[in-house]
């Protein structure tokens, strides 16, 4: 990351994650720290990224001793959202079976090979792991929740340094037109901000002259005039503004000045993509669907519906 046009970002960097892990107190880091730190040593005999989930090592790898504390520390990590992994035999059953949104876009996306890739509210890293997996030279994760790095930090105990940097920050923090990136994720993001477009610009000043952009939203039908600004909570989010046609959802590229754009994929999601487990014990969609009429979330909106829009940003 040393060096060309990540360097602004990288003077800076250093302050941006001392604020953002201890600027705020956070009653459950330390616990969450200490469940990383007390992670065993084992060595993983070998790895797989490009599976449903994310292979590190094999059971034989560590005896029945380790396998126990593995385990035990892996779950004071929990709710584990985004997943699956297998870490030496224990599978990691997460909330969303997010290798079914990867396996959704994979085959549309420009070649990964060499690319160096930023992941906007990536979670955990689930997707950035099957991304370098696909070859990509380096994948920068965002996201400012403190638990999901935890996790990741978990995976990188086993893995080490692969070329995948997960940073408590989200979009703001990233400096305004680095122009640094090939391509650009932003899924699951959208909907959470207040101004879509000014979200898309940016998005757009982190990519360099022909990168791709990968923008994965929830969407309704209707015409390219067509977007749902939910009263209150929707399926029991209370922090979703804009949710878009298809069409709208080019316009905005458009205003925003992105090219190429296409919708490759949409998508309704299923309770078997997102339900609660063994690792993620609390409420899940079959819970913010109306039991009577599962078209429909329990506030009476459109069901959640997802797509999957590329697009080039110009030179």
């Amino acid at each position: 990351m040393t060096g060309g046009p990540l360097q602004t970002w990288l003077d800076i960097l250093p302050g941006q994650i001392e604020h953002a892990l201890y600027g705020r107190k956070h009653g459950d880091l330390q616990r969450w720290q200490e469940a990383v730190a007390g992670l065993p040593e084992a060595t993983p005999s070998s790895c797989d990224f490009n599976q449903q989930r994310i292979r590190v090592g094999t059971p034989t790898d560590a005896d029945e001793t380790m396998h126990e504390k593995i385990r035990a520390q892996l779950k004071q990590l929990s709710p584990w959202r985004k997943g699956p992994y297998e870490l030496f035999g224990i599978h990691i059953d997460s909330e969303w079976r997010s290798d079914r949104k990867w396996g959704r876009i994979k085959g549309f996306l420009q070649p990964l090979q060499g690319r160096t890739i930023l992941d906007v509210g990536g979670g955990n890293g689930y997707h950035c792991w099957r991304m370098m997996g696909a070859g990509a030279g380096l994948v920068i994760n965002v996201d400012p929740s403190r638990l999901f790095l935890m996790q990741y930090e978990a995976m990188r105990h086993y893995l080490g340094d692969r070329g995948v940097y997960s940073l408590p920050l989200g979009i703001d923090d990233v400096p305004r037109n680095l122009k640094a990136f090939d391509s650009v994720f932003s899924m699951g993001v959208l909907y959470h901000r207040k101004s879509p477009i000014e979200h898309i610009l940016h998005l757009r000043e982190c990519l360099r002259p022909g990168g791709e952009l990968v923008l994965e939203t929830l969407v309704v039908d209707g015409d390219e005039n067509t977007v749902l600004l939910p009263q209150g909570r929707y399926a029991q989010m209370n922090n979703v503004w804009f949710l878009p046609s298809c069409g709208m959802l080019e316009k905005w590229l458009k205003r925003a000045g992105m090219r190429d754009i296409r919708v490759v994929d949409v998508t309704a999601t299923t309770t078997d993509e997102q339900r609660s487990t063994e690792w993620m014990q609390f409420q899940s969609l079959p819970d913010f669907l109306d039991s009577d009429d599962p078209s429909k979330t329990i506030e009476g909106h459109p069901a959640p519906e997802r797509a999957v829009v590329l697009a080039t940003c110009p030179d």
